[in-house]
């Protein structure tokens, strides 16, 4: 992500998240901060994804992971997470942190598929009331890419 995708990502935030969105100057902020790193994934020109975290080692954090409305389900949400825990890998963390509201179902899903558990519930914790929950999950460390039979390389772990 580049200072000149924040205000199409600004865009996007507030149209998924309208009670939860951040301030528009806190991603200027994050993109600046030395121990976060951003991504901005683009279809057609339009960016329809974004994701971001943050790494002081051992421990990663998920600042924020969002895929537009009408791009869901298509496997995008798994590409950006997959690219936070490479980085995190790189940066040498062992584990990984996100908050999700207890009521996005989806995205615990797809939590949960990664390797990722519940371990504490902070009440309250989104503005309208609704809870937060902190999942965990332990980064495998990245080895040497594995081969198919056929000799072409597969990549990632999960």
């Amino acid at each position: 992500m580049q200072p000149a995708d924040l205000d199409e990502v600004y865009a996007l935030e507030t149209a998924l998240f309208p009670e939860d969105a951040w301030p528009r100057h806190m991603f200027d902020e994050e993109l600046a901060h030395p121990t976060r790193q951003y991504w901005a994934l683009t279809r057609e020109q339009e960016i329809v994804g974004y994701a971001g975290m943050m790494c002081i080692p051992p421990v990663a954090d998920v600042q924020t992971i969002a895929v537009a409305t009408g791009h869901e389900g298509k496997g995008l949400g798994s590409a950006l997470l997959r690219a936070l825990h490479e980085a995190a890998r790189h940066a040498r963390g062992t584990e990984i942190l996100l908050e999700v509201r207890s009521d996005n179902h989806r995205a615990q899903q797809l939590y949960r598929r990664f390797g990722y558990e519940h371990i504490h519930t902070r009440p309250g914790y989104y503005g309208d009331g609704h809870d937060a929950l902190i999942m965990r999950c332990e980064l495998v460390p990245a080895g040497p890419p594995q081969r198919s039979a056929d000799g072409r390389t597969i990549h990632g772990n999960r």
